[in-house]
């Protein structure tokens, strides 16, 4: 029934249109949560887009892409937040080298950048993957190249927060000092790590959450119960 509605076609237009402006939005954001939140707009479309392409695949992409986002944002957004609390530091741009003093920080936030683009073993594979195979399945040219994309940008306005920040380049300036005497409390540092570790482990649980999601997205579960990898 959805795949009749003239509507269908339009509204998975604008979530790819969506897609890729919400990621060109946050490459030009030095704000750390100004550039998070309008990744989270791009990402919540790949939700819309799975719903649109009104097949099992595509239904289980967008369930799933629910559950790694959640997973992945959070443990970035707890980042930006651990990192506040401690420097005070907001703008992307003064957190080179801030790697060194927060290490733990920074790699949870390496495992939840890792997860939003949709690398393997992280939770954002399994998403990515089957929202590609439904428009595989569909034929659908323009959303295989937007997801292309789309992961690409996350790339490119994801990666280098952590990269800079745990490996900077030589001659990068000290960052500033702890505007707290101890740094980040341990509950800013522990809630991260605890989201990123989650990231790891719902790519090997798809199994069971696919089983639980089996009434709504029908025979693609299947797949992934004779242990499909992306």
């Amino acid at each position: 029934l959805l795949e009749a509605t003239p509507a269908r076609e339009f509204v998975l237009w604008v979530a790819c249109f969506t897609m890729v402006v919400g990621s060109l939005i946050a490459m030009t954001k030095d704000n750390l949560k100004a550039r998070l939140a309008y990744s989270t707009i791009a990402q919540l479309s790949y939700v819309v887009a799975g719903a649109m392409l009104a097949d099992p695949a595509g239904w289980l992409g967008g369930s799933l892409q629910i559950a790694a986002h959640a997973a992945g944002k959070m443990t970035l957004f707890m980042c930006a937040g651990a990192i506040y609390v401690a420097t005070g530091l907001t703008n992307i741009s003064d957190m080179r080298g801030l790697g060194r003093k927060m290490p733990l920080v920074f790699i949870a936030f390496m495992i939840g950048s890792l997860s939003i683009i949709g690398l393997p073993p992280f939770a954002g594979a399994w998403p990515k993957y089957e929202l590609m195979q439904g428009a595989i399945d569909h034929d659908n040219v323009y959303l295989s190249l937007v997801l292309i994309a789309s992961s690409l940008l996350n790339i490119a306005y994801l990666l280098p927060i952590p990269l800079l920040a745990l490996m900077p380049p030589p001659g990068t300036k000290e960052p500033k000092p702890f505007k707290r005497p101890d740094g980040a409390p341990m509950p800013t540092v522990v809630a991260p790590l605890i989201t990123a570790t989650l990231c790891i482990i719902l790519f090997f649980a798809v199994g069971p959450i696919s089983d639980f999601l089996a009434p709504t997205v029908g025979d693609r579960v299947e797949y992934i119960a004779d242990g499909g990898q992306p």
